[in-house]
């Protein structure tokens, strides 16, 4: 095993460490202790996932590698939020947490993750442009390149899908509630989507692996293979049993500071448990290799609205709730924004093109929400997605049904998307 991989293993095994040793001895100080010892474990256990994750791929290939890597970086927000829907069961005081972390995970994934990796693809092909400029190799789409992003065809099943369960999404702030049917059938859009997803037509292209997954995708296939299992396994170990005390420190937490324990709950787990993940996605943009990071970040919404939500009214069920989550003005609130943001975002990007307008777009209103806190204004901000939305739906009106149809087409029938296009013209000439 390469050094600098057991290095790194090692230090998140060390940050890991102290929360094993809380949980065997149930030594817990104080909540402010146990949120900064659990919610390291968090962390370090997140990278573990990830690394583990993306080397992976190295054995799993095409779209399906995508889905899987998306699921598993999710794991640790899957933990916390089944644990709160689980406790409101027997404790009606942890409903309106139940739903917390996956509304800020998720406006998080969409409103500072993919502009984030937009900016920095951009500024990459920016930067490559000016070199073949310089060497009298520039040309137009080179220039055009750096003001957007282009997505592959086959990022057309998975927008197709995610517009799907965003419009779905509404149903839920529409009857205050997540029904237990709903849920089901949330989960069974996720297994279609994965099946579909493991049907995608491969194209052969080879993965590029980078920092710690590269170390681990250039061991012995064997060796690999164990590698990257017991990371996986060491990981969800540390999560799942750190999870719990991580919850309710979060909770216990917000009184102790002063601080509103259902803003920790929102935005305080989903910064531990997407860092990684948002770390992942950089590194491949500054590869120039931003269409598979926001592929990636867009399969982990799907995730979140599909089977994350499908199961929150189960696990409420199973901790002795009736068949359905409830869910108080608060989080009706937080799920209209969260489904309006997630139909903007859909929007646009409909036509497989990411320009740089739309990511300051989205992170601009993103910021907003943390301004206008009082619920008329989120009620506006949430109709101010939706406006924006249909004048991109206008935009990319062209692209509407190819997209929206991609769900239920053949890989091999996805309609090409704009890099691609331009590649065949470009070999016809």
């Amino acid at each position: 095993m390469p050094a600098p991989l057991v290095r790194r293993i090692v230090l998140c095994l060390a940050l890991a460490s102290p929360a094993v040793v809380f949980r065997l001895t149930g030594f817990a100080p104080n909540p402010i202790v146990d949120l900064f010892v659990f919610g390291g474990a968090v962390v370090a256990a997140s990278f573990l996932l990830a690394w583990a994750a993306e080397a992976a791929q190295k054995d799993i290939s095409g779209a399906l590698a995508i889905a899987i890597l998306a699921l598993i970086a999710v794991l640790p927000e899957y933990a916390v939020d089944l644990y709160y829907a689980f406790r409101s069961g027997s404790d009606a005081s942890y409903e309106q947490f139940a739903a917390a972390n996956m509304t800020g995970s998720n406006r998080l994934l969409l409103g500072f993750g993919w502009p984030l990796v937009v900016f920095v693809a951009l500024f990459v092909a920016r930067r490559a442009a000016a070199r073949k400029a310089a060497g009298g190799t520039g040309d137009a789409r080179a220039s055009r390149g750096s003001r957007t992003l282009d997505l592959p065809g086959s990022s057309r099943l998975d927008i197709g899908v995610l517009a799907i369960v965003a419009v779905l999404a509404f149903l839920v702030p529409l009857t205050g509630q997540i029904a237990l049917w709903f849920g089901i059938v949330l989960i069974l859009i996720f297994a279609a989507y994965l099946w579909k997803a493991g049907r995608a037509a491969d194209d052969g292209h080879e993965e590029e692996f980078v920092g710690t997954a590269a170390h681990i995708a250039n061991m012995p296939e064997r060796a690999r293979k164990a590698t990257f299992v017991g990371m996986f396994v060491v990981a969800a170990a540390v999560i799942l049993s750190s999870a719990e005390p991580f919850a309710d420190a979060l909770v216990q937490s917000g009184s102790r500071l002063g601080v509103d324990s259902y803003f920790l709950v929102q935005w305080l787990a989903p910064l531990a448990s997407e860092a990684p993940e948002f770390i992942v996605a950089v590194l491949f943009a500054l590869r120039g290799q931003g269409a598979a990071a926001i592929a990636t970040l867009i399969a982990s919404k799907i995730n979140q609205w599909t089977l994350l939500v499908g199961s929150l009214p189960i696990a409420h069920l199973l901790g002795g709730g009736g068949g359905a989550l409830p869910l108080d003005g608060r989080q009706v609130e937080e799920f209209v924004l969260t489904a309006s943001q997630t139909v903007m975002g859909v929007a646009i990007i409909l036509a497989l093109r990411f320009h740089r307008w739309a990511a300051v777009v989205l992170v601009a209103l993103f910021a907003v929400q943390f301004v206008v806190t009082d619920e008329t204004g989120r009620y506006v901000l949430s109709g101010l997605h939706i406006v924006v939305a249909a004048v991109a739906v206008w935009i990319n009106r062209h692209d509407v049904g190819a997209t929206l149809s991609a769900p239920f087409r053949r890989s091999e029938d996805l309609a090409a998307g704009p890099a691609e296009r331009e590649l065949s013209e470009a070999a016809a000439r």
